[in-house]
């Protein structure tokens, strides 16, 4: 087994521990990019965008100030949205939809947040490397996004972003 499937594979253990007893969205999206964060060593963007209907709005997250809305299908982030599928992009620089938000940012992979076939919004991982994110990465983040969905009640009315 690889050294990154180990990292993810503890990663998710205590995803399934940290969102065991706890459904609040904003505690657990906390929670989940600071668990990305010091789980992948090259990323400078662990978080999460949130859909309210209309864009994409900038939710809990661990990194430099970011963009704060993103419409559908613009961006790496609103594209996997509208698309609802992950999105790698090995060079940011090469991407031609890419939104550069911190010079930082050399790959990227986005996941979509789908609940009870709702789009939620999604997961965007930014990396200081180029290509740094694989099927690996897709396979083992797809199944924290699964775990995290289903341990979280989605109700952000007070934030002005409602699902």
């Amino acid at each position: 087994m690889t050294e990154k499937k180990s990292h993810y594979q503890i990663m998710l253990e205590q995803a399934k521990a940290l969102f065991e007893n706890e459904n609040n969205a904003l505690a657990n999206l906390s929670n989940a990019s600071a668990l990305i964060n010091q789980t992948l060593p090259n990323t400078v963007f662990s978080g999460f965008y949130l859909y309210n209907d209309k864009e994409l709005v900038l939710g809990p997250f661990q990194g430099g100030v970011s963009c704060v809305r993103i419409a559908l299908g613009k961006g790496v982030c609103g594209e996997s949205a509208k698309k609802r599928e992950t999105l790698i992009v090995d060079d940011v620089t090469k991407h031609a939809n890419y939104i550069s938000c911190d010079a930082a940012a050399k790959s990227e992979i986005v996941l979509p947040m789908v609940k009870n076939n709702q789009l939620i919004g999604v997961l965007d991982l930014d990396s200081s490397l180029v290509a740094d994110y694989d099927g690996i990465d897709q396979e083992y983040l797809e199944k924290f996004i699964t775990i995290l969905l289903e341990k979280t009640t989605f109700n952000f009315d007070m934030f002005g972003v409602e699902k």
